[in-house]
């Protein structure tokens, strides 16, 4: 067996509306045993994290003591260099990510060589900037969850919200999956993993690291 630590690389948005800290830290946490992790933001930008308590503030100033807390620019990113992807639960996603040229050329690099993606939630918006041309969506042959309509809808914000990621899915050819609204629910199609909601996170990881070990396994074998 291969003793060398893989790379993961965590995608975040820079935008105001920041990113669910709960999400963060639970993927976060999990990766860090398993691979060498890497933060990218677009530009590089700083991190925003939302719904924070007084446990996650504490959680929060430690790591950002480390200087793997500071996130690189996605337009630097060499995607050969990772062997995983994440996209936790980022309401900000909605902003800067869905529409990210640099993560559109990250993602389709990760679609061609079947490198294991996961994305939660919110986060599942940051899928969407992968074209393969102006009509056709990476994903558009998979099927996959992300927040539903009915959990969106209970936003107070819910009417001036950029994206629907439910009806973006559909629209673009893919299969939407779902469940009760704050139940974990995790669908996994060949190498992407999605959760719906922020609930679903631990879960979703979970499986990233499982597919990533039997992928490893199978290259240690020859």
């Amino acid at each position: 067996m291969s003793s060398m630590r893989q790379n993961c690389l965590i995608v975040l948005s820079g935008a105001k509306e920041g990113n669910s800290v709960q999400s963060f830290i639970q993927s976060f946490t999990l990766l860090h045993t398993a691979f060498t992790v890497q933060i990218a933001t677009p530009g590089g930008k700083s991190l925003e994290f939302v719904n924070q308590d007084e446990q996650s503030r504490r959680w929060l100033n430690d790591f950002r003591m480390k200087t793997f807390a500071v996130p690189i620019s996605l337009h630097a990113v060499d995607p050969d260099r990772y062997m995983c992807l994440i996209l936790p639960h980022s309401p900000g996603a909605a902003t800067d990510l869905v529409h990210d040229k640099d993560l559109a050329l990250i993602l389709k690099h990760f679609v061609k060589e079947k490198k294991p993606i996961c994305a939660i939630a919110m986060g599942v918006v940051g899928l969407f900037p992968a074209m393969e041309d102006s009509s056709s969506w990476s994903f558009r042959r998979y099927t996959l969850t992300s927040v539903s309509v009915f959990e969106l809808a209970r936003d107070p914000d819910f009417a001036s919200l950029p994206v629907i990621p439910e009806d973006i899915i559909k629209d673009r050819g893919a299969l939407y999956s779902s469940s009760e609204p704050d139940e974990v629910h995790v669908v996994v199609d060949r190498h992407l993993i999605t959760g719906q909601n922020e609930q679903s996170t631990l879960t979703a990881v979970q499986n990233l690291i499982l597919l990533c070990n039997q992928k490893q396994g199978r290259k240690d074998k020859f």
